[in-house]
């Protein structure tokens, strides 16, 4: 490995570092050979190198302010990962490692920007925020070789000198799981958040609910998952996650810098929740055309825009009043979305309208599809686009990114793979169509990537989606349109195939990008079609 040099001829030299009781000396071996620059994704938005290079030492001092402590425990895990002595302490200036909260770099790089430096004295993080001070620790993980993602390093690691000060382009950078045509547990939604963490993505959008499945507890209404939790697209999973697991995920995602956002599709897209209440259906299954299921069938098609709440009823108002007063209460972040796609009824816009000041009444901001903006919502509700047809009514509404021609990721990687949606765009959604997205809205708050799972029936086939075209994502999200350039990116990209392996993600081997050379890791899936 280029990184690894015990054994290979260092000179030695006596690093003074100040510490909290004085001063240490740390005998620290200088390489004599540089490493290659690392392979940044997301690219920092101002980097400069040197042909300099600090290696690592055995015995490591973390001195960390502020709110530097979960930065600093973060910094200790992957220093033992690489078989490295780690002490921490609560100090301005004590040892090789410093982590430095400092408010004031809020004006200049805001709350998830950070600087961070490499020199002959040790390494300098400092950040605004807890979240800027994390994402320093990811932008130092990529600097360590990628087998410390499956296994502890038993060499010694060189870092390259550097100087980089960096912040996001967008403060949206996301992906939504369909966890509702097929489920996809509580170990597998943690897997996918560590994998986000990696590279700086902060919103995780779930699908909770629609036709083919009901995914979260409501205590209040127990069949929507006794029942609807027990149905799921053909061949697909059933399941649900309890209240206590949604929070669970919640928190280990928050721990990441990441939101938690949960949708409820309604007033369409709805038939799970039908069919464990019929009461909430009119007269003769009215609000069912065409009937693809009445209950107590389950619904296990593909069909979208069949079914919908009785939506002259009133009662239904209490239903969603319920249901979003308890994910409401469980949820942390300040976001509730509420689907409204692909519905055609005269009472629609009414529905959003109440719908949106429901949601607002239990203290959060909605979101919704893009076709919610045709009501006459409150100006603080986000539409996220997906197809870029609806004109909205209310102007200046903040809008996330998700065009289907960039970022649904259900579509294929390439032209022609098995088990994909192609409605959008029949040659599929390729990595450099996600890389190409360029911000033509000024409303527009970021980014996010997502995968319906239709035909996405098992772990590996979510990850053969997700990646390598949700880290296309993720730099589009943080790294400005100016600094960006597709083969450039592409050169980097094939550098992380030994880090995605390491970390048993069965991603897809986009052609054209050199990936390495393919290695037997216990573990490591097998590329899905």
């Amino acid at each position: 490995m280029k990184y690894l040099f015990r054994g290979l001829g260092f000179l030695l030299f006596a690093a003074v570092l100040s510490s909290c009781g004085g001063t240490e000396t740390v005998n620290a071996p200088q390489a004599t050979v540089i490493p290659e620059i690392p392979a940044l994704i997301p690219l920092p938005a101002q980097v400069s190198w040197e042909d300099k290079a600090y290696v690592i030492p055995e015995q490591n001092t973390i001195c960390y302010s502020g709110e530097g402590k979960e930065a600093s425990q973060w910094l200790e895990t992957l220093l033992q990962k690489a078989g490295l002595s780690v002490s921490a302490s609560a100090s301005n200036n004590c040892g090789n490692w410093k982590i430095e909260q400092d408010s004031s770099l809020n004006s200049s790089l805001g709350e998830e920007g950070y600087q961070l430096t490499i020199s002959e004295e040790g390494v300098l993080l400092k950040a605004a925020s807890k979240a800027g001070l994390f994402y320093g620790i990811q932008t130092l993980r990529q600097m360590f070789p990628a087998e410390i993602e499956s296994q502890s390093l038993e060499d010694q690691v060189v870092l390259r000198h550097t100087s980089i000060e960096d912040k996001p382009e967008f403060g949206w950078r996301g992906t939504m799981v369909d966890v509702a045509r097929s489920f996809f547990d509580l170990d597998y939604l943690k897997r996918h958040v560590d994998r986000m963490a990696l590279y700086k993505m902060n919103r995780l959008h779930l699908h909770l609910t629609d036709d083919q499945g009901w995914r979260i507890e409501i205590k209040g209404w127990p069949k929507l998952t006794e029942v609807g939790g027990n149905s799921s697209v053909r061949r697909g999973r059933s399941g649900f996650l309890t209240q206590e697991e949604y929070k669970e995920l919640q928190d280990y995602a928050l721990a990441r810098n990441i939101t938690i956002i949960p949708e409820i599709d309604m007033p369409g897209h709805i038939y799970a929740a039908l069919l464990a209440y019929p009461g909430l259906n009119c007269d003769e299954y009215s609000n069912l055309t065409p009937k693809r299921a009445i209950p107590p069938a389950i619904f296990e098609d593909y069909n979208v825009g069949w079914s919908k709440f009785c939506l002259e009823n009133p009662e239904i108002y209490k239903f969603v009043a319920d249901v979003v007063e308890e994910m409401a209460e469980i949820t942390k972040g300040p976001w509730l979305h509420i689907g409204g796609d692909e519905i055609e009824d005269p009472r629609y816009k009414e529905f959003v309208v109440k719908a949106d000041s429901i949601v607002q009444s239990y203290g959060k901001t909605t979101i919704g599809w893009e076709e919610v903006t045709k009501a006459e919502v409150s100006s603080n509700l986000i539409s996220q686009r997906w197809h870029g047809k609806v004109e909205s009514v209310v102007k200046d509404i903040k809008v996330i990114h998700s065009l289907c021609t960039q970022l649904y990721l259900d579509h294929a990687n390439v032209t022609g793979q098995e088990n994909t949606n192609n409605w959008c765009k029949k040659d599929g959604v390729s990595l450099e169509d996600t890389y190409s997205f360029i911000k033509d809205h000024e409303n527009i708050i970021g980014v996010e990537a997502a995968v319906w799972s239709e035909f996405v029936l098992s772990d590996e086939m979510m990850d053969n989606r997700f990646w390598p075209r949700a880290i296309a994502a993720a730099e589009v999200g943080w790294t400005s349109g100016d600094k960006r350039e597709y083969q450039e990116f592409t050169t980097r990209l094939g550098k992380h195939g030994d880090r995605l392996r390491a970390l048993d993600i069965n991603f897809h081997r986009t052609p054209g990008v050199n990936w390495g050379v393919e290695k037997a890791i216990p573990g490591v899936f097998s590329n899905i079609k």
